[in-house]
C-alpha cells in the first residue's frame, strides 16, 4: 500500500473520530474546542448555519494562500480533511445528543476531537483554521512559536463564545476540552509509552553508567561540560529511558551518589536501537 494511500485512510479515520466528538459532544452544549470550528458554533446557533458550510467558506481564502506557501502535496489533503470533516459535522449533528452534562461532553468531545486531529496531522494534514493560519504564517518566518500562537488565536476564540453566549460556564468548559485535545493530540504523536531523558551531574558517573547498564540495561552517553560557578569541568550522564524505568534510575544514581544533581525531562520522540525505528 502505498504512503499517499495510508495518509488518506488514516485522514478518513482521524476526521470521523474528530465529527463525532465535535457534534455529539461539543456543538450541542455550544462548547467550542477553538479555532475556526468556534466561530462556527456561533454562526450555527445565532445565524442558523450549518456548522461545516461555515468551516469551509471561512477555509477557502487559506486554502488558495497555502496553495502557493505550503505546496500542492499538503493542500489536496488538507482540503480532503476539511471536507470531510465538515460533512461528518452537518451529517451527524442531526442526531440527538448522548448527554446534556456539560463536563462530560467537555471530557468525551476533547478526547475525541484530539485524537481525530492528532491522526490527520501525522498524516501531514490538517483541517484547516488556525492551525493552517500558524502554518502560513511560519511559512513567512520561521521564528514565530507555534504553541504561543495557537493559544492566543483559541483564547480570543473562546473568548468571542463567552461574549456571544453570555455564559461564564461555556468558556470554562470550552478551556477544559481544549487543554484535552491539545494532550490527546500529543498521546497519539508520542504513544502511551514514551520516553524520558535523564541528566546527571556527580563526580561517580562511571558507577552510576555502569549500575544502569546492569540493573535496567540501558545505555548512557557521558557529556563533557564545565560548572560555571566552580570552573570544574566534569562528565555529565545523558540517558534515554521508558518512562517505567525512570524512578529506578534516579534511585539507583542516589543510592550511589547522594549528592547527584538529577534532571528529568520528557523526549518527544527517540529513534534508534531500543526505540522506534524510521
Amino acid at each position: 500500500m502505498s504512503e499517499k494511500i495510508k495518509d488518506f485512510i488514516l485522514i478518513t479515520i482521524g476526521c470521523v473520530i474528530a465529527g463525532v466528538g465535535t457534534a455529539l459532544f461539543l456543538l450541542p452544549n455550544k462548547l467550542s474546542s477553538g479555532g475556526f470550528a468556534g466561530i462556527a458554533t456561533i454562526l450555527y446557533y445565532f445565524l442558523n448555519i450549518p456548522m461545516g458550510i461555515s468551516i469551509i467558506v471561512m477555509n477557502i481564502p487559506l486554502f488558495i494562500i497555502s496553495y502557493f506557501r505550503s505546496g500542492k502535496g499538503f493542500l489536496v489533503k488538507s482540503i480532503y480533511a476539511t471536507f470531510l470533516y465538515s460533512e461528518i459535522i452537518d451529517i451527524l449533528s442531526r442526531i440527538e445528543t448522548f448527554t446534556e452534562d456539560r463536563f462530560l461532553d467537555s471530557i468525551y468531545g476533547g478526547i475525541l476531537i484530539g485524537i481525530g486531529l492528532g491522526l490527520v496531522f501525522k498524516a501531514r494534514a490538517s483541517t484547516g483554521g488556525t492551525d493552517l493560519i500558524v502554518q502560513i504564517i511560519r511559512s513567512f518566518s520561521n521564528k514565530i512559536r507555534t504553541s504561543n500562537t495557537l493559544a492566543i488565536m483559541d483564547g480570543v476564540i473562546v473568548l468571542l463564545n463567552l461574549i456571544f453566549f453570555r455564559q461564564i460556564e461555556i468558556g470554562l468548559y470550552s478551556a477544559i476540552a481544549i487543554f484535552i485535545i491539545g494532550k490527546m493530540i500529543d498521546l497519539v504523536f508520542e504513544g502511551i509509552n514514551f520516553s524520558k531523558m535523564l541528566y546527571i551531574v556527580s563526580d561517580r558517573y562511571e558507577e552510576i553508567s555502569e549500575i544502569i547498564n546492569v540493573e535496567i540495561e540501558s545505555g548512557s552517553t557521558g557529556l563533557y561540560g564545565k560548572g560555571m560557578f566552580t570552573s570544574k569541568e566534569r562528565t555529565i550522564l545523558m540517558c534515554v529511558t521508558k518512562r517505567r524505568n525512570v524512578m529506578t534510575i534516579k534511585n539507583l544514581a542516589l543510592e550511589i551518589d547522594p549528592n547527584a544533581f538529577i534532571i528529568i525531562t520528557d523526549a518527544r520522540e527517540v529513534y534508534g536501537l531500543g526505540f522506534k525505528e524510521e
